[in-house]
């Protein structure tokens, strides 16, 4: 186990080297930097039929047969029928699903700021004025009953709510259902990194194919409701507002998946078992070797049943940057995936917000670390050794200066 390994607490640089696997020549580091991310989507042999399909039809863009099955199968998973509406990226689809539940324009659209930049662009691109909202610790997102406060303390009106899963953990839905009954204030799901958990529901849930995701098209996303008439919207919100004809009939924008697109993920989804089963892997891993250590924390939920293609940690003392920088000087890439949430990004700094004690303190002490499908069990050793050697050490301000000495 990790924990059996941890140097002593008066570490030196070469010591700390040696605990990442390292060597060195002439005060060099030699080995290879351990990516925090590595995308790994279909071969080419796994999508040349597919091409070959495209080839035949000659037939690129706008709702052809790929798109059609791939949505065919995703609704056949999610077991609900004709549930599933693709895009081009989930951004966009974020963008036409607000669309589409007609949140008024210049209106509020509620959020966490602990997200990814893409929630607030996609609210601002439906017209939508971004209300950064502070997030539940013990999930990462928003609670509905807080939510529900402050919504009735206002002033201004909110449009849509948008609830973001963190990292891909699960969403209560229900909850959020029953806050779309008591309030009749219209919710969107941004399930970006969900596909392992996403379910069926009349409320729409966006998730994405970026080649980061643990299914991956390259670029691509796709929409999930139950409700006939909204998914109906959906497609116009993705297809210039046409409804049966070329006529515009609704603000919307082009949001159509290419047949490319989706080749790759119907190939993706061909393999998603053995890629799922890696991540399951890694997670116990991580685990495994994280959870022994008394000053970190797994982000809440991770291993309980589910995936995700990335592992954040909980740092002590807000120390999420020194450690990253201690990791990198030791050839191990991480991230820190939502910085410090998205009130402290320049393009949303005139944003309205309330208090955000949980953001703020998530966004100095969480640290993404290294996790793709190809990890080994050595390379999850490799991290936590380094992590648990800066955390053990005297003081982590003290370790850092050693190593940049």
């Amino acid at each position: 186990m990790a924990s059996q390994r941890i140097p002593h607490p008066h570490i030196n640089k070469p010591q700390l080297y040696a605990v990442a696997g390292l060597r060195t020549h002439s005060g060099r580091i030699t080995s290879n930097v351990l990516p925090v991310l590595r995308p790994w989507l279909p071969s080419a042999a796994e999508i040349l039929p597919y091409l070959e399909m495209i080839d035949a039809q000659r037939w690129y863009s706008n709702g052809g047969p790929l798109v059609t099955r791939l949505e065919q199968h995703l609704s056949t998973r999610l077991g609900a029928a004709d549930c599933v509406v693709t895009t081009a990226n989930e951004t966009v689809g974020l963008t036409a699903a607000l669309l589409a539940r007609r949140a008024p324009e210049g209106s509020f659209c509620l959020m966490p700021s602990w997200t990814f930049v893409a929630t607030p662009h996609a609210a601002r691109a439906a017209g939508l004025v971004p209300w950064f909202h502070d997030v539940d610790p013990g999930t990462w997102a928003l609670d509905p009953e807080a939510v529900s406060d402050t919504v009735r303390r206002l002033p201004g009106r909110v449009g849509a709510v948008m609830v973001v899963s963190a990292f891909g953990a699960p969403i209560d839905i229900e909850a959020w259902q029953n806050f779309e009954n008591d309030t009749g204030i219209p919710v969107v799901i941004d399930g970006a990194a969900a596909f392992d958990t996403v379910r069926a529901s009349r409320i729409p849930i966006v998730v994405s194919l970026h080649a980061t995701k643990i299914l991956g098209a390259g670029e691509g996303g796709f929409v999930v409701t139950t409700d006939p008439e909204l998914r109906d919207r959906l497609r116009a919100a993705c297809n210039f507002g046409f409804v049966a004809s070329r006529r515009a009939m609704l603000p919307a924008l082009n949001a159509k998946m290419s047949e490319y697109h989706a080749a790759v993920a119907l190939a993706g989804l061909a393999r998603w078992p053995s890629i799922r089963a890696q991540h399951v892997q890694i997670t116990e891993w991580y685990g495994a070797a994280i959870r022994p250590l008394a000053c970190v924390a797994l982000q809440p939920g991770y291993g309980e049943g589910w995936v995700s293609g990335t592992t954040s940690v909980v740092l002590p003392g807000k120390s999420a940057a020194t450690v990253a920088d201690i990791l990198s000087r030791c050839g191990i890439d991480s991230r820190k995936w939502w910085g410090e949430g998205c009130h402290a990004q320049p393009a949303f700094a005139d944003c309205p917000h309330g208090p955000l004690p949980v953001t703020e303190e998530l966004g100095a002490s969480v640290l993404g670390l290294p996790h793709f499908p190809e990890m080994q069990r050595p390379d999850v050793e490799r991290v936590t050794d380094v992590l648990a050697a800066a955390l053990y050490s005297r003081s982590i301000e003290c370790l850092a200066e050693r190593v940049s000495g």
